[in-house]
């Protein structure tokens, strides 16, 4: 019997506390305030609330479920829904969200109706598409859209936002990052309105904000990413100061044999409809660690020990472990990237553990039996 439970997340909540005062520090310097976004682990009630002890005022995700969540939770700080809301969540997002993202006159008419049933205000930014075709009304189309929002009662304009990198990898460059604050100021004008949020972007703003001497009307960034990851999205890099290992995957060997590198038999696909090619190195020292593309994205994986992912199945990674002799029940450890910490994240089979040291190496651990 194991003395420690796989497969899991180790959390390190003080290099999360120490990420979010950093960037946090960063971006007030330029009058940028943050918005953390906490869809990335699925809105984990300690990463969020770490986030609020290291200055965070409001919190941002994409599911409706878990804005209610830490709604329920008693979190006080503002809650932002990111994208555009279903038009069977509108209830809900009216009773539990602050704030939401929207981009279709047909849902903002909706949250107009249900504000008023529900005998509130519900704040809207609108979003509009610079280039990287995710979400986003088209800067043309904005005057007429906007002239209808502000007709509504039950809603009220609080800002306007973009978006950068998620889609299209557009990344958000000096001459981009103008052109979004000249719109901004055309709007502000037209409708003679001061919009207290101007929205920018998100983690992959980062070398933008570093770089520019004038961040123009943006004061608000919507970061996940950078706080979790320490990581510029756009260049793969570590972000000098953060810690980048906040998050520590830890599964368990289940099998520990020598085989063929070489399937023998007629081939076929695999179970994912995949054909996978391999190579003939002879026999080699292969182990099975019990997780696999259920549990978790296994292409974000890179093992902290030396060896190699061979591929995975639904329920299974298989591991080219080289000169290391891994045993049944040893544990090996793996880094993250920002997709395979989402999966890890909201995956119901791998348990959350947390710590708040600042610094830990990890190596082979054995388990007792």
């Amino acid at each position: 019997m194991t003395s420690r439970i796989t497969p899991r997340i180790e959390i390190n909540l003080e290099k999360i506390h120490h990420n979010t005062k950093v960037l946090k520090k960063l971006y007030g310097e330029k009058g940028i305030e943050i918005s953390g976004v906490v869809k990335g682990v699925g809105a984990n009630l300690k990463v969020a609330r770490t986030l609020v002890e290291a200055g965070i005022t409001s919190l941002a995700d994409s599911k409706i479920a878990n804005i209610r969540k830490m709604k329920m939770a008693g979190l006080k700080e503002k809650l932002i829904l990111l994208r555009t809301p279903a038009l069977s969540e509108v209830q809900q997002v009216v009773e539990f969200a602050d704030i939401s993202m929207n981009t279709e006159l047909e849902v903002i008419r909706a949250l107009s109706t249900e504000a008023e049933k529900q005998n509130k205000i519900h704040s809207i930014i609108i979003m509009v598409e610079m280039g990287d075709l995710r979400e986003g009304i088209l800067p043309k189309d904005a005057p007429s859209f906007i002239r209808e929002v502000l007709k509504l009662p039950g809603v009220k304009l609080v800002g306007i936002g973009t978006n950068f990198a998620c889609f299209g990898g557009v990344i958000p460059t000096e001459e981009k990052m103008q052109e979004f604050s000249q719109f901004i100021n055309e709007i502000q004008k037209e409708f003679q309105i001061k919009l207290p949020i101007i929205s920018g972007g998100n983690s992959a703003n980062y070398t933008w904000m570093m770089n520019t001497h004038d961040p123009g009307l943006v004061n608000n960034i919507r970061l996940g990413e950078s706080i979790l990851l320490g990581r510029d999205p756009v260049s793969g890099t570590v972000i000098p100061g953060l810690y980048s290992d906040a998050f520590c995957f830890v599964a368990e060997v289940i099998e520990s044999k020598l085989k063929p590198s070489v399937p023998s038999g007629v081939r076929g696909r695999n179970a994912f409809g995949e054909s996978i090619s391999f190579e003939d190195h002879g026999l080699m020292r292969r182990a099975i660690v019990g997780v696999g593309r259920q549990d978790v994205l296994v292409s974000g994986l890179s093992p902290v020990l030396p060896v190699d992912i061979i591929g995975s199945s639904s329920d299974h990674i298989i591991l080219n472990t080289k000169q290391i002799d891994l045993k049944p029940g040893d544990e090996v450890a793996f880094s993250l990237n920002y997709g395979a910490l989402l999966s890890v994240m909201t995956s119901p089979y791998v348990y959350k553990t947390y710590t708040h040291q600042a610094s830990k190496k990890y190596s082979l651990k054995r388990t007792s039996a």
